[in-house]
């Protein structure tokens, strides 16, 4: 595995770690950082007295503001730094500026986030992690070495020679650890590797919604559309086959199409609930689940206990898991009967379908995966307990905000 961090280095090769360029790296971003510490301390006090000094002229509060801009310069000397440590990129851009001028610029930039964000870490580093970053080099340089050359003004002071050495092992880790943990504070507080999954997770979710809208438009034309077409024309080959006497050839002929279309007609419902079932819409989960396990082949108990309604990608999602688990249950477990209970605990949706089943069921198979990509797309957790012999139990927890 190629090592994107110093600490992935550190840890997954600690031996050949030595041989590498990230303990110079290391060293490089600590010593880097002590001189950018120093200077950022001596610039920002050096701005805050000045500011509060012609505070009372009206120039200070010009030194003020750009006191507090001036975080912005050194998040983006931090973020350039960062990579010495860690190879991923560290971008974190500020909103564009609408409007323009300055007077609009400043305003924009005073209400973001991230400007106040970008001045606490300059606090930090400035009070602080420079601070650290000298403590550390010197413990891992300067005190073996002092220890080494002790004998050189007291002879009687060898023992700390073995010290010495001791310590030098120990000094490229006891850098490129520091290091890796100031680099994980500043990419958390300045660019966050979370951004990009967020937005991924976003754009999963409005995918799975804009499929669950075209499902729902899909049962509508189904329901709506097709099904009482077919519905008249069955009537009207009803009426056909009166008039054409129930024992003639044409009506033997019309009473065979009609029991054709009867089942294509009930073939076509079970269509559009497994689509999206219209109860779920227009009555609720609890409605839709006791019509889902009352057409399943596996006698199945519902405990439903639901104060109100749910939002509607939650329990479309809930009832999608219970019937890919009641599914996997008649078709695969060998299962006599099923269970299927839900309950609303303070604003997350919790619920379990268990069988009585052979068990054996693999999470990694197709069904089960889409299940769980189908949770994670609403923030939700799914569980599988399935033992060879069984039971199997499917846990499923979704919030509802």
């Amino acid at each position: 595995m190629h090592a994107r961090t110093a600490w992935q280095a550190l840890a997954h090769r600690p031996l050949a770690f030595l041989t590498t360029v990230w303990p110079w790296r290391a060293l490089a971003y600590l010593l880097s950082g002590v001189l950018a510490g120093a200077l950022t301390l001596s610039a920002l006090v050096t701005g805050l007295l000045a500011g509060l000094v012609l505070l009372p002229v009206g120039v200070g509060a010009a030194v003020l503001l750009a006191v507090v801009l001036g975080g912005g310069t050194v998040a983006r000397v931090e973020r350039w730094r960062l990579r010495l440590v860690d190879l991923d990129p560290a971008t974190a851009d500020h909103r564009p500026v609408e409007q323009p001028g300055v007077r609009a610029g400043l305003r924009e930039r005073l209400r973001e986030r991230r400007t106040w964000r970008e001045l606490g870490f300059t606090a930090v580093s400035m009070t602080a992690l420079w601070w650290m970053d000298l403590l550390v080099l010197a413990f891992a340089l300067a005190l073996p070495v002092l220890c080494v050359t002790a004998p050189l003004d007291d002879p009687g002071a060898w023992p700390w020679v073995l010290i010495g050495l001791a310590l030098m092992p120990a000094a490229p880790y006891t850098i490129t650890g520091w290091a890796g943990a100031r680099a994980a504070l500043t990419r958390l507080m300045l660019a966050p590797r979370d951004t990009e999954l967020t937005e991924v997770r976003a754009s999963r979710t409005r995918l799975v919604g804009a499929f669950d809208a075209e499902r729902r438009r899909i049962e509508r034309y189904l329901h709506d559309g097709a099904q009482q077409r077919l519905v008249s024309v069955n009537v009207m080959l009803g009426l056909a086959r009166l008039d054409a006497g129930p024992e003639s050839p044409l009506g033997r002929r019309l009473a065979t199409v009609q029991g054709e279309l009867t089942t294509a007609l009930g073939e076509l419902r079970e269509l559009s609930r497994g689509v999206h079932p219209r109860a779920l819409t227009d009555q609720g989960l609890a409605a839709a689940l006791t019509n889902l396990t009352a057409r399943s082949p596996l006698p199945v108990s519902v405990d439903v206990l639901l104060p109100g309604p749910l939002p509607a990608p939650v329990a479309s999602t809930a009832y999608f898991v219970v019937a890919e688990a009641l599914a996997n249950a008649t078709k695969h477990s060998g299962a006599d009967r099923a269970e299927v209970r839900a309950r609303l605990r303070t604003d997350t949706l919790v619920v379990t379908v268990r069988d009585d089943g052979g068990g054996g069921a693999d999470p990694t198979g197709c069904g089960l995966t889409g299940l769980a990509d189908r949770v994670a797309a609403a923030d939700g957790i799914l569980r599988l307990s399935s033992p060879h012999g069984g039971p199997t139990l499917l846990h499923v927890e979704i919030p509802c905000h």
